[in-house]
């Protein structure tokens, strides 16, 4: 097969799956995702691309039948996905002081993980001051920082759904939450520490238990803009 065959065939393969893809509303609990297709779908959200490489998330998944039932009541947009997804993820994003240009967090990233230099992490470090303090004026707030950290998890989770959707998998993605309320419950049971992690976005993963309805968008028109 040559380069232009393999590449019509690709974009078939990603228009059909995006094609594929909804949220579900309804999901079958008869039905498991396997070890190895739930792997790929984590392994797509490490993979994501985040600003500055910094990762500022990390994927709890909630398998534990008696923590997602604690989960219902503070989780409204996830009743059907906490009742019969094969999994359900709670994607974290860093609190506000992990996320700094000065945080041991972000030194640690830039010299265990991405293998910099002592020169070229400070250099480093003074751009992402300027881009925190200067360009997107993050440094105002705690809230500020975590809602970009919270801005990196969505990347994250798109790039899981769309892996879900490419095989076969159904996918819902959720903020219908109370924050305060899921945060609360994790942390009664030993799985969130407030000082690092805030809830940022949820998401179900299994197999549809009804077909899903025709996908309406606005027209590419609409939406794109070549200038």
């Amino acid at each position: 097969m040559t380069q232009t065959q393999t590449q019509i065939q690709t974009r078939s393969v990603i228009l059909d799956a995006l094609q594929f893809r909804h949220a579900t509303k309804k999901f079958d609990p008869t039905k498991r995702v396997s070890d190895e297709d739930f792997a790929v779908i984590l392994e797509a959200g490490r993979l994501s691309p985040s600003s500055y490489g910094f990762e500022p998330w990390k994927f709890l998944v909630v398998q534990n039948p008696e923590l997602r039932e604690k989960l219902r009541p503070v989780a409204w947009g996830a009743q059907n996905s906490l009742n019969g997804a094969s999994h359900f993820v709670i994607l974290l994003a860093r609190k506000g002081a992990e996320v700094r240009y000065d945080a041991d967090y972000i030194t640690r990233i830039m010299t265990e993980v991405q293998g910099l230099s002592a020169e070229t992490a400070e250099q480093k470090r003074a751009s992402f001051e300027h881009f925190q303090r200067e360009d997107f004026k993050l440094l105002e707030s705690d809230r500020a920082l975590f809602d970009w950290a919270g801005k990196q998890t969505y990347i994250a989770l798109a790039n899981m759904l769309t892996a879900a959707a490419l095989l076969w998998i159904d996918s819902c993605p959720i903020e219908g939450f109370n924050r305060e309320g899921v945060e609360k419950v994790l942390q009664e049971a030993g799985l969130l520490d407030p000082a690092h992690f805030g809830v940022s976005v949820m998401a179900g993963f299994g197999y549809r238990g009804r077909e899903a309805q025709p996908k309406t968008r606005q027209p590419l028109e609409a939406v794109v803009e070549w200038a």
